[in-house]
């Protein structure tokens, strides 16, 4: 079904609108694919943040006009699915994970910080931990010398408290007896 003039500009405006708040775009083939797997994809997708759209290439093109993203404009060709997130690293981490699931879908390029990347680079950026993942481990590194502190702490009173319960205990079956 094809669009008419003013659908074409509300669907340019949509996607500009996504790609000027956008860190990153992944595009990928999906010749034959089935719609099971595109539905799960779609899903994949939503869960991770990720804004993903099959669209007619020559819309893309306008869309990425005057963005850091303009160079990837000559990667725009056949059935494609643009991956497009806020998150640097969540469009190539959804659309990698679900290519080595599904070999229909092919990661054909992306663009990251304005450099387009080939398949490989898209790939390598897919397997940086998240944002999520890396403040986690920060904050552990952040956590491991308070906690070992504290541990060291609740130690100390366990032997202090054990060294002044030992006489206590010891007095009462004295005074059991006496009675």
């Amino acid at each position: 079904m094809s669009l008419n003039l003013d659908d074409k500009k509300a669907v340019v405006a949509e996607i500009a609108a996504v790609v000027a708040n956008a860190q990153t775009i992944v595009i990928a083939e999906y010749r034959g694919i089935e719609v099971s797997s595109m539905t799960e994809l779609r899903k994949q997708a939503r869960e991770s943040g990720v804004y993903l759209r099959v669209l007619k290439n020559t819309l893309a093109r306008r869309a990425v006009q005057g963005t850091p993203f303009a160079e990837l404009a000559d990667q725009m060709v056949g059935p494609l699915v643009y991956g497009i997130s806020e998150d640097p690293v969540a469009a190539a981490k959804v659309l990698h994970t679900f290519a080595k699931k599904d070999d229909k879908i092919v990661l054909k390029a992306g663009s990251y910080d304005g450099k387009v990347m080939d398949a490989a680079a898209v790939a390598a950026l897919a397997s940086v931990p998240s944002r999520e993942e890396l403040l986690s481990k920060l904050l552990y590194v952040m956590q491991a010398p308070v906690a070992g502190f504290v541990r060291g702490l609740a130690a100390l009173a366990e032997k202090k408290g054990e060294g002044s319960a030992a006489p206590a205990a010891e007095a009462a079956p004295a005074e059991a007896t006496e009675a």
